[in-house]
């Protein structure tokens, strides 16, 4: 009954595939529609371009305070031309925004806990006076950012790319209360080039490096990423071969350690002590990550604990658990974090195994997911190159373990992957599907998206992938389709954008209806495309190419555009057909197109090679 059910997947996929089942063009990005903000009386803050308000704010300010009323000043008279004084709020005038924090604001036991109280604001007026009230000086940065956009256009698509409408009127509403809380405590993802600014101004709250306390402050790492070679160094070995992982055939080595030998939490009690004295920035998150493999340690101890609690997961959360307890006393508001990755991505189905409250798993598992199907329904999965995993229906594995582990830990993190790591030129067909995804997570109460992998990653549409997170980061429910919109008028041009979404939209529901969307997908092509609706991406295409807009924008709408000359060259269409007697010549020219537009890889791992080393009679998915 299995065999049948695959092939008859296979059929439905082939025929999608060459055309003669048509696929469901229909796609939906998902989010509460979106309503502008409503004005019923009218509060005019600026008018005609002038104002008598002032903006107001506690005497002394604190840093992000004052770079709350330093933005709002700019970004006004940068859409209306007044400029607004920033004054204390003993002036006491009717005619103010007053940048507030509450008095009483819940702080959270620990910093990035479950819960970022500081992060929420009230935007009120009371017919006169426009407050903005954040639970916390960061809050109060966010409620200005939001009356920014809300009510006067401003937007941040990228590092580079800001638009501030003109407008000679700053007007909301009288009676204006809205009270906005962060989907996500812990939000993440940097687009090439993001410095402090950008990251307060998409309300990303993760720094790793840097305090930026001018911006509210950031979550920091004393050790971040593959840090066990730090917290166990590999210099041990030759002293110590027990601290490291024992391999079936009962040899040690430095690819991982055992966590299970108390001697091993003794040295890394230790160091991770000393990493954290040293640090000067106030960091307060301390990581244990292992290597890159899953050559973890089969010694008798560590097997005997993976048997007892029911996943390979469990020495790294007993470990991790035991480093936070032995740090506590002298650093009580440090979070302790471990990888979910690899050989540890399963939970514990053991519930006596459970996290410490400041020891939280950040889950890897998308690596694995289908990224163009919904999580919760399709189970297929990267690295399982069978026939049942590709088109036989699978059980949405991945989905129900991050459920799991929200019954393991009170506090988790997803590390989300963005684009295809092994083709990262090529389109990577996850934004149908993001907005289910993470609202998904946020449901099933996550507590944030601490690492995405779109900085500086040359993949197509990129940018705009970035944009979106970050939005959904902040609010789930969002409408992703509006923002979607918006920025393609902004960064391909308004006369591109009808072309560039069908485009999206196409793409999306080719690839939904004929493959699998994987993070570390081999395979050079995205999806399987017939050739009438290659056809129309053609036209569709050179009509964006052709449209009447900047060229700033239409530098953009040709280096988008490579990403779709590089699935033809590397299947062999049009004029990168195996019938061109001047096909390596067309590959050439492909090759000086992407290192003219900044495109320097077309996978993750590795530059584009030099010129004179490259055949151009190969396809160019040979030049990673």
């Amino acid at each position: 009954m299995k065999t049948l059910k695959g092939i008859f997947a296979l059929i439905q996929v082939i025929l999608f595939s060459v055309g003669l089942l048509p696929a469901d063009m229909r796609v939906e990005y998902g989010g509460t529609p979106y309503v502008p903000p409503q004005i019923e009386t009218p509060l005019y803050i600026v008018r005609g371009g002038r104002s008598d308000y002032v903006i107001t704010t506690d005497d002394p300010a604190d840093e992000c305070l004052a770079t709350a009323a330093r933005e709002l000043q700019t970004y006004v008279q940068k859409c209306c031309g007044a400029s607004l004084p920033i004054v204390s709020a003993d002036a006491r005038t009717p005619h103010a925004i007053a940048l507030e924090v509450e008095p009483t604001g819940v702080q959270t036991a620990r910093v990035g806990f479950s819960v970022h109280d500081e992060e929420s604001f009230r935007l009120f007026a009371d017919g006169e006076t426009l407050r903005v009230r954040g639970t916390g000086s960061r809050g109060t940065l966010y409620g200005v950012y939001t009356l920014l956009e809300d009510w006067l256009g401003v937007r941040w698509f990228t590092p580079t790319l800001e638009v501030a409408p003109e407008s000679p009127d700053f007007v909301v509403d009288a009676h204006l209360d809205r009270t906005v809380k962060p989907s996500f405590s812990v939000r993440r993802n940097d687009s090439a080039g993001t410095n402090d600014a950008y990251r307060a101004r998409s309300r990303m709250n993760v720094s790793f490096w840097r305090p930026a306390e001018e911006y509210g402050g950031a979550l920091t790492y004393v050790l971040w990423d593959v840090t066990l070679d730090t917290l166990v160094p590999d210099a041990l070995f030759a002293a110590h071969p027990e601290y490291f992982a024992e391999q079936e055939d009962g040899s040690r080595s430095t690819d991982h350690v055992c966590l299970s030998n108390p001697d091993v939490l003794i040295v890394a009690v230790e160091n991770a002590r000393r990493a954290i004295l040293a640090d000067t920035r106030g960091a307060k998150y301390l990581h244990v990550g292992q290597k890159d493999n899953i050559l973890y340690c089969r010694c008798a101890r560590c097997e005997a604990a993976y048997a007892r609690y029911g996943s390979v997961s469990a020495p790294t959360i007993l470990f991790t658990n035991a480093l936070a307890d032995a740090l506590d006393e002298e650093f009580p508001d440090f979070m302790f974090t471990f990888y979910a990755y690899n050989e540890t991505d399963r939970p514990p189905t053991d519930p006596s195994l459970r996290c410490r409250d400041n020891v939280a798993p950040v889950l890897c598992g998308l690596h694995k997911a289908c990224r163009c199907h919904p999580l919760t329904q399709c189970g297929a999965q990267d690295g399982k190159e069978t026939f049942d995993n590709l088109y036989v229906p699978q059980p949405a594995t991945v989905a129900e373990d991050f459920k799991n582990w929200t019954k393991v830990a009170d506090t988790t993190y997803i590390y989300d992957y963005t684009i295809n790591f092994l083709n990262s030129a090529q389109f990577f067909s996850n934004l149908e599907t993001m907005q289910s995804t993470m609202k998904y997570m946020h449901d099933l109460g996550i507590t944030g998206y601490i690492y995405n992998c779109g900085d500086g990653h040359e993949a197509a549409f990129n940018e705009l992938r970035n944009y979106l997170l970050c939005k959904l980061q902040w609010d789930v429910d969002c409408d992703v389709s509006h923002h979607m919109t918006e920025f393609l008028r902004a960064y391909y041009g308004e006369a591109a954008e009808p072309y560039i979404r069908q485009i999206l939209d196409v793409q999306a529901a080719q690839i939904r209806a004929s493959a699998h969307a994987f993070d570390f997908d081999w395979h050079y092509q995205s999806g399987f495309y017939p050739l009438l609706t290659a056809a129309k991406l053609d036209v569709l295409w050179k009509k964006a190419l052709a449209s009447d807009v900047t060229e700033a924008q239409r530098f953009r709408v040709e280096t988008a555009n490579l990403s779709w000359e590089y699935y033809k060259a590397n299947l062999f269409m049009g004029k990168y057909t195996v019938l061109n007697p001047l096909r390596h010549k067309a590959n050439e020219a492909l090759y000086d197109a992407f290192l003219a537009h900044g495109l320097h890889r077309v996978s993750s791992f590795a530059m584009i090679p030099e010129k004179s080393e490259v055949d151009f009679f190969k396809r160019p998915f040979t030049w990673g």
